[in-house]
C-alpha cells in the first residue's frame, strides 16, 4: 500500500515540479535593460547649416545643379544646428581620411560612453560576459571589440561578437544576440555598444544618390548594459518582451536599395536608391505582421479582422468616392511609446501615416532627428532618452522600437518599463526644456533661398555673412 501511494505521489509531484522547474528556468532567460549612455561629441564638432554650407561649397567635383540640391537637402531634412559631425570636417580633410582618424573617433566615443555608464552602473569591467559591439561601416584589425577589451581589462573568457555591415537597425539585432545568449547562461551581464564610422565614409564625389547620406548621417553613438538577473529586476529600466526581425535580401530590390559602393569617379559612398522608400514599407508591412499578434490585445486582432473581412465582401465604393478607405490596425491599443529610428523626415513622417500615429507619438523621433540627426543604429537610444527626459516612461508602459538598416532589413521589439524612468539626467539633460522648439523650420532657409535663383555657375558664391 505504501509503494503505491509513492506511484501515485510521484505521478502526481513529477509532472508539477517539471512545470515548476520549467518556469523557474524560464524567469531565468528574461532580457533587462539595466541602463545606458548616449554620446555627446564635444561643441567643437557642431555641424550647423553654414557649416555644412561651407563643406559643399570647397569640394571641386560638385557643379552649380548638386550645390542646390544639397543645400535644399539640408535646409529641409528635419536636421538642426547643433548636431555633430567627424574631426575630419573641421579639419577640411574629409578627401583624405587616415586610418587613425576613423579610429580616434571611435575610441573618443568608447571612453566617454562605456566609462560614464560602468561607473554610473557601479558594475566592474571584469563582471562583464558578453560584449556586442555593432558599426557597420567599420573593419579594423584587431577588431573594435579587441580595442574595448584591451581598454578596459575584460577576463579571458569574455562571449565577444563584432557585427558589421547591418546598417541602422544593428542595435536590435545586437540585443537579439544577447537575448538568445541569456537563454543559456544565467545570471550574466551584457554589454551592446553601437555608432557608425563617418570619418572613412564621407563622400566627395557627385552622385546625388550618395551624396545625400552626407546631409543625413551624424555622429553619435551608445553603449546598453544588459543583464537576466532576476536578483537585479528592481535596478532595471526596461524589460524585453519580444523581438522580430525582417530580412528581405532575398529580393534584389530591397537588396540593392541602400549600398557601400563606388562612382563612376572610383569615389567610395553609400548609394540611397530611389526606391527605398517602397522597400522600407514593404519591410515594415512584413514585420508589423509578424509582430502584431505577439504584442496587441485579441480584441484588437479580431476588430481589425471582422473590419477587414465586411470590407472585403460587402463594402464597395460607389462610383464617386470609390472603395472605402482600407482598415488600419490600432498599435495604440498594445503600446504606449512609439520609438521610431531617425532615418530622415520622410521615414518617420512615412512611419506616423502607416501606424496612424498622433503629433504626440512622433514628437521624440522628429526632435531627435533635429537635435542629434541620423546616428545610424544608436538613433533609437536617443529617441529613448528623450522619452525619459521628458518624463514620459512610467512602470507598466509599453515601448515599440522600430528601425531598417541596408540589406534590407526591419527589425522591432516591445519593451515593458519596470519603474518610472526620469529621475536621472542623460544626453538630453541641457537642452530638453528648450524641446520641442516653437518651429522646426531652418533659420538658414531664407539665407540660402538665393541659389534656388542663381542662373550663372560663374557667378555662385556665397554671399558675405554678417
Amino acid at each position: 500500500m505504501d509503494a503505491l501511494m509513492l506511484v501515485y505521489a510521484f505521478l502526481i509531484f513529477y509532472p508539477l515540479f517539471m512545470l515548476w522547474r520549467r518556469i523557474d528556468r524560464k524567469k531565468d532567460r528574461e532580457c533587462y535593460i539595466l541602463d545606458y549612455e548616449c554620446h555627446k561629441p564635444a561643441d567643437d564638432r557642431k555641424l550647423d547649416t553654414e557649416s555644412s554650407g561651407q563643406v559643399i561649397l570647397r569640394n571641386k567635383n560638385l557643379g552649380l545643379n548638386e550645390y542646390k540640391f544639397l543645400l535644399r537637402a539640408i535646409v529641409s531634412s528635419g536636421i538642426g544646428e547643433q548636431t555633430y559631425g567627424p574631426r575630419i570636417i573641421f579639419a577640411g580633410q574629409e578627401e583624405n581620411p587616415t586610418l587613425q582618424d576613423s579610429i580616434t573617433e571611435m575610441e573618443e566615443f568608447f571612453h566617454d560612453s562605456i566609462g560614464k555608464l560602468l561607473a554610473r552602473s557601479g558594475i566592474a569591467p571584469k563582471e562583464i560576459d558578453v560584449l556586442v559591439v555593432n558599426v557597420s561601416m567599420q573593419s579594423l584589425v584587431p577588431s573594435l571589440t579587441a580595442r574595448i577589451i584591451n581598454h578596459y581589462k575584460l577576463r579571458e573568457d569574455v562571449k565577444v561578437f563584432n557585427l558589421t555591415g547591418m546598417g541602422c537597425s544593428a542595435s536590435l539585432v545586437s540585443v537579439n544576440i544577447v537575448q538568445n545568449i541569456f537563454k543559456i547562461y544565467k545570471n550574466a551581464y551584457a554589454l551592446v555598444v553601437t555608432s557608425e564610422s563617418l570619418s572613412p565614409n564621407w563622400y566627395s564625389g557627385s552622385d546625388r544618390s550618395m551624396i545625400l547620406a552626407n546631409c543625413l548621417f551624424r555622429s553619435g553613438g551608445c553603449a546598453v548594459l544588459l543583464t537576466n538577473k532576476r536578483a537585479l529586476k528592481h535596478r532595471a529600466m526596461l524589460k524585453l518582451k519580444c523581438l522580430v526581425r525582417t530580412h528581405h535580401g532575398a529580393s534584389d530590390e530591397s537588396y540593392d536599395c541602400c549600398f557601400q559602393r563606388e562612382d563612376d569617379q572610383g569615389r567610395s559612398g553609400f548609394h540611397l536608391g530611389k526606391s527605398l522608400p517602397k522597400v522600407a514599407t514593404r519591410a515594415l508591412v512584413d514585420n508589423l505582421r509578424e509582430i502584431a499578434p505577439k504584442i496587441l490585445p485579441v480584441r484588437e486582432l479580431l476588430r481589425f479582422m471582422v473590419v477587414s473581412f465586411i470590407r472585403k465582401y460587402w463594402s464597395h465604393g460607389s462610383a464617386k468616392g470609390g472603395p472605402s478607405p482600407k482598415p488600419v490596425i490600432n498599435f495604440r491599443t498594445g503600446v504606449d511609446h512609439f520609438c521610431i529610428h531617425t532615418g530622415g523626415k520622410a521615414v518617420i513622417d512615412g512611419i506616423g501615416v502607416s501606424l496612424d500615429l498622433t503629433k504626440y507619438d512622433l514628437e521624440p523621433a522628429r526632435m531627435t532627428l533635429h537635435r542629434f540627426g541620423n546616428t545610424s543604429a544608436s538613433s533609437l537610444w536617443y529617441v529613448l532618452g528623450y522619452m525619459e527626459a521628458k518624463r514620459r516612461l512610467k512602470r507598466g508602459d509599453r515601448v515599440l522600437m522600430m528601425s531598417f538598416g541596408a540589406g534590407f532589413k526591419c527589425n522591432s521589439c516591445l519593451w515593458e518599463v519596470i519603474r518610472d524612468l526620469g529621475d536621472a539626467g542623460n544626453v538630453w539633460a541641457d537642452c530638453i526644456d528648450s524641446y520641442p522648439p516653437n518651429s522646426l523650420a531652418n533659420p538658414f532657409m531664407v539665407k540660402f533661398g538665393w541659389i534656388n535663383n542663381e542662373l550663372d555657375p560663374s557667378t555662385f558664391v556665397f554671399p558675405p555673412t554678417s
